[in-house]
C-alpha cells in the first residue's frame, strides 16, 4: 500500500511595546515541514501507526514498534526508522501521560535510555526526521523497539492520541 505523509511544525508570536510616536514589533515565525513519498529511502516513509489511547490509573504501556502495533487496516507494522512521532495528551486529563523510558528493550534512539517527557493535560510533543535524512530515529527489534507511555499519577485514567510515521527498512 502506497503511503502519503506530511509533517509540520510551526510557531509564531510578536513582541510589541508602545513607543512615543509608533509601536515597535518583533515578529517571529517558524514553520518546518517535510513531505515523505512512498519508500524506505530519505524523505519516504512507508508504514503509518495512530490512535486514541487510554491508560488506567498509576499504570503504563509499552508500544512495540516492530510488528505487534497494526495500522487501519488491521495489518502488524514493522518499524526500522521512525520518520514522525506525535504524542498529545487530552486535555481533560487529571494526570500527566509520561513517555520514554520502558524498563526492557527501550526504544533510545529519540530520548535515550532513561528519559522521559512530561506532558501536561492539553500538551502536545512532536518530532519529525528531515526530509534528506535517510535514517530518521532507528528502530531495533527485541533490543530497542519498546515506546513507554505512562499514566503519571493515580485516582484517574489519562488519554492521548499518538500518531507514529516510519520506514519498514
Amino acid at each position: 500500500m502506497p503511503l502519503s505523509s506530511s509533517l509540520s511544525i510551526a510557531a509564531s508570536a510578536e513582541l510589541s511595546a508602545a513607543l512615543d510616536l509608533g509601536t515597535a514589533r518583533a515578529p517571529v515565525n517558524v514553520r518546518r515541514a517535510v513531505s515523505l513519498a512512498s519508500g524506505t529511502a530519505a524523505g519516504k516513509a512507508d508504514k503509518v501507526f495512530s490512535d486514541r489511547r487510554t491508560i488506567a490509573a498509576s499504570s503504563s504501556e509499552d508500544l512495540d514498534l516492530v510488528g505487534v502495533l497494526l495500522d487501519a487496516f488491521g495489518t502488524a507494522i514493522t518499524f526500522a526508522r521512525i520518520k514522525g512521532l506525535i504524542v498529545s495528551a487530552a486535555a481533560t486529563n487529571s494526570n500527566n501521560v509520561v513517555v520514554g523510558a520502558a524498563s526492557g528493550s527501550p526504544w533510545a534512539a529519540l530520548l535515550g535510555a532513561t528519559h522521559t517527557l512530561t506532558l501536561r493535560p492539553g500538551a502536545s510533543f512532536a518530532v519529525m526526521a528531515g526530509a534528506a535524512d535517510a535514517i530518521g530515529y532507528a528502530v531495533t527489534a527485541t533490543t530497542a523497539d519498546l515506546l513507554k507511555v505512562a499514566n503519571s499519577g493515580a485516582g484517574t485514567s489519562v488519554s492521548y492520541d499518538i500518531v507514529i510515521i516510519g520506514a519498514s527498512a
